[in-house]
């Protein structure tokens, strides 16, 4: 695949299910939303499976294989037609691409398991990667502070995606934080198990955002967004903390 959104594909699907993922249909219904429409703007069909629920990630995480098996396997159902499953955030679709072919290793459906996880995107990959989109800036001047999550960075290896997108718009400063690559200590489960450790996490990265005096923090991933967000509010900080597709949706129509 092309990391080069000044070469897209010619032929780029035009068809795609989306996959909304747990927190996002729950808590940010909005970036789901957005991040369709974005989609659809740039010309592609998107595919919304309403049995779609949970992608298994924390059951597999804490250890618990057959229950993650159990909700991964129901999800196989959602995908039938080999369309690209495009993940509005970095983690779940790291679990998808990457953990589902160790967790349906030997199992019947081995084989579905392995085609989805190969044909699994991030958002923001598959809009620069694959999409080529172009956005036309629309809002007013603001700076901002961009966190990449770790599955964005590490595991899905889509970092530089959502700053190609932000630095695509005119009136957007992008202010650079002193612990960019660092987790901000949510991790699902580990925000958990590791309360303190987590909280302290999210301390350092919440004063180094607030140093670059961004108006708006922005993420792939809103497991990220709520507990940075969560932790601004904490501290009476009023920057916003908002998932980049609805940044991007809000600043583009």
């Amino acid at each position: 695949m092309s990391s080069n959104n000044e070469n897209p594909p010619e032929a780029a699907p035009q068809r795609i299910y989306f996959f909304a993922t747990c927190l996002i249909d729950l808590l940010y219904p909005n970036a789901g939303l957005a991040g369709m429409q974005l989609l659809r703007r740039a010309g592609v069909d998107v595919v919304l499976p309403e049995a779609q629920t949970c992608c298994g990630q924390p059951a597999f995480n804490s250890g618990y294989r057959q229950e993650a098996l159990s909700v991964a396997r129901a999800q196989l159902r959602c995908f039938p037609n080999d369309y690209p499953v495009v993940v509005p955030s970095g983690s779940c679709a790291g679990m998808i691409k990457h953990h589902w072919p160790e967790l349906f290793a030997g199992e019947r459906d081995e084989q579905q398991a392995l085609r989805i996880a190969r044909n699994t995107y991030e958002l923001t990959e598959y809009l620069v990667d694959i999409v080529g989109i172009e956005l036309t800036d629309l809002g007013r001047p603001t700076k901002v502070a961009i966190h990449t999550s770790c599955s964005a960075r590490r595991e899905m290896g889509v970092a530089d995606r959502i700053e190609r997108l932000v630095g695509q718009l005119s009136a957007v400063d992008v202010v650079e934080q002193e612990r960019k690559a660092e987790c901000c200590g949510f991790g699902g489960t580990f925000a958990v198990k590791q309360a303190d450790v987590s909280g302290a996490m999210v301390k350092d990265k919440t004063a180094a955002l607030k140093a670059t005096g961004a108006d708006i923090v922005v993420s792939q991933d809103v497991g990220c967004l709520m507990n940075i967000g969560g932790a601004l509010d904490h501290q009476g900080d009023d920057t916003k903390a908002q998932h980049i597709a609805e940044f991007l949706w809000d600043r583009t129509s």
